[in-house]
């Protein structure tokens, strides 16, 4: 896959449907040996977990950790960790689930998304939590996103800032054009938001994979 590089740490990968991320994904995992990938809620990771699942990959040593899920039962159509078992029902990769408190384990790569007000996992510019997401201290927090979303009413679980950096890659896939110029400014250094943060911050590679639709 050709990609042009932004800055010393920022590439925008050529291609960025469903099936580019998948491979993006795919390689990391065979040629860099990738064994925990943290990975995003929502909708738009659903299609590229699809094709992903369809891989001749080393199943049975892969692991997957949610960079955040929404406090509700796995059978809510709201639970990231739901979407995350229908996807790789048929493998034998290991869901890891979040939980209060819980040290996770190290992921080789995160992948995250970016909301359209800069927030990545459940790390809001503004949100109640008992510690804010870049704090030192537990990994996994307790966050609720003020105002809370009509669409996902709920409190969330996170990875925290820290661990969200702490990995050999780090991977964006965003969607729309107001979102990827939240994302240039946040390169540029021109907002504060956790995606600026947290692109500041990161000492390992990051590729974005920006698209219209």
């Amino acid at each position: 896959m050709n990609e042009a590089v932004v800055s010393g740490k920022v590439t925008w990968a050529n291609h960025a449907d469903a099936g580019a991320v998948a491979a993006h994904l795919a390689k990391a995992i065979e040629q860099h040996s990738a064994r925990l990938l943290a990975v995003p809620g929502g909708n738009t990771p659903v299609a590229i977990f699809d094709i992903l699942s369809t891989m001749n990959l080393p199943w049975d040593v892969l692991s997957f950790i949610l960079t955040d899920d929404r406090i509700v039962a796995k059978d809510h159509e709201a639970s990231n960790f739901g979407k995350l078992s229908k996807a790789f029902a048929n493998s034998k990769a290991k869901l890891i689930d979040l939980t209060d408190d819980m040290v996770p384990p190290r992921a080789d790569l995160v992948w995250i998304g970016m909301g359209t007000d800069g927030h990545i996992a459940s790390l809001f510019p503004d949100m109640k939590a008992p510690v804010t997401g870049d704090e030192s201290g537990p990994l996994v927090i307790r966050t609720v996103p003020e105002p809370l979303p009509s669409e996902a009413p709920f409190a969330r679980l996170s990875l925290n800032m820290a661990a969200l950096l702490d990995t050999n890659e780090i991977i964006i896939v965003v969607r729309g054009a107001d979102k990827k110029t939240i994302l240039q400014q946040a390169i540029e250094g021109a907002h504060d938001l956790p995606i600026a943060k947290l692109i500041r911050t990161a000492t390992c590679p990051i590729t974005v994979f920006w698209s219209e639709t």
